[in-house]
């Protein structure tokens, strides 16, 4: 049985730490899930590890649900979170109902995340009153890169904290069920977390939060062209994966492959006719 957004609010209150991974497809979601993960969030950031854009701007609604689709049949007890990508809930409050609908209706998650704090509360508020669970997302905010010029830690002076504090709080009163801090020090990570209810995320943020998340191409080492600061790589796929490539390509070259072992016979006479 899937976990809750009720189930996760037990983790925070009871103090255990909260995992969350992104995924993107069936077998990593089914890995993932079997592995025990808490949350799986089908992150925007598919733009980048997944579909090789330079950020996550161009990812539309319909990547989102074809990529949710794949995570929810590949899972059965993490609770799932689409992600909203850039310009779905900005532009007015029907688009953004409809577009957090349709993560449930058409790609079965549990919940949907944005991006945003005092500026996307009352979308919150409009979005938890139809049913729909939130995530928050504070801090550093993909989306809105171009506009943080670039993927900076935020809230380092006393104005940007204070506004990183507003925000979380403005996202719990909205009713969100937790808020993901991203690239936030520590010591203000830890001081929103000791301020809210419900759990915070962190990435990049410190040791403090409510629970963690990661992305997995970055954890797995799957993705080499960026990796970030706070990422901790406890795996290298990559150099792995192109080793056991490059020993297929020489193996078809010499002919070792594929071996009597790898295909099936049947009786020569069965052929004698067609010759």
């Amino acid at each position: 049985m899937r976990l809750t957004i009720n189930k996760i609010q037990e983790k925070k209150n009871a103090g255990e730490r909260i995992t969350m991974l992104t995924a993107y497809d069936y077998p990593t979601a089914q890995i993932v899930d079997e592995a025990g993960v808490d949350l799986i969030l089908v992150g925007d950031t598919l733009g980048m590890v997944v579909l090789g854009y330079e950020s996550t701007i161009p990812v539309t609604m319909d990547d989102m649900i074809h990529h949710t689709k794949a995570v929810v049949r590949g899972s059965k007890n993490a609770l799932v979170i689409g992600d909203m990508p850039f310009m779905s809930y900005q532009v007015g409050i029907s688009d953004t109902l409809r577009n957090a609908a349709r993560f449930l209706q058409e790609a079965g998650c549990q919940a949907i995340k944005l991006e945003g704090g005092v500026t996307v509360a009352e979308s919150v508020r409009r979005i938890v009153d139809c049913g729909i669970p939130v995530m928050g997302h504070i801090g550093l905010t993909p989306q809105s890169v171009n506009q943080l010029g670039g993927f900076r830690m935020q809230g380092k002076t006393p104005e940007a904290a204070e506004r990183l504090l507003n925000d979380a709080l403005a996202l719990e009163k909205a009713g969100a069920f937790a808020v993901v801090m991203e690239l936030v020090p520590r010591e203000l990570a830890k001081l929103i977390t000791s301020k809210l209810r419900i759990p915070t995320i962190g990435i990049g943020a410190g040791p403090w939060c409510s629970g963690q998340v990661l992305v997995i191409h970055d954890m797995l080492g799957l993705y080499t062209d960026f990796v970030p600061k706070h990422n901790k790589q406890y795996a290298r796929m990559a150099g792995t994966m192109k080793s056991a490539i490059s020993d297929y390509v020489k193996e078809v070259h010499s002919g070792e492959f594929p071996g009597p072992e790898h295909s099936a016979t049947i009786d020569e006479s069965i052929l004698d006719g067609l010759q």
